[in-house]
């Protein structure tokens, strides 16, 4: 039972690490658009492709744009939030609990 235990630990640490670096890469996006960067470096491509496709998406859902200020960085980090409190806790405390 130790390596169930094990694993849903081990995959509730990636799930964080991961949801804790995409938070990142939104923070980053965010300030680049405050500045007038080069959008052909490589840096700033990345930022934008890896984080548009969910941007995108909430955009459609909800348009929350007040005074040309983009809400959806927010949301999404908000979501992120919730799911790092609810989903990795609770995969954590299962993991605890069967062991």
């Amino acid at each position: 039972m130790f390596v169930v235990n094990n694993f849903l630990m081990s995959i509730a640490q990636l799930l964080d690490f991961l949801l804790t670096a995409y938070m990142w890469i939104i923070i980053g996006r965010v300030v680049i658009s405050w500045v007038n960067a080069d959008p052909y470096n490589p840096i700033v491509r990345f930022l934008y492709e890896a984080t548009e496709p969910v941007l995108g998406r909430i955009r459609k859902l909800l348009p929350l744009s007040f005074g040309g200020i983009d809400f959806s960085p927010m949301i999404l980090i908000l979501a992120i939030m919730f799911v790092q409190s609810f989903l990795i806790q609770t995969l954590k405390q299962l993991a605890v609990g069967m062991g």
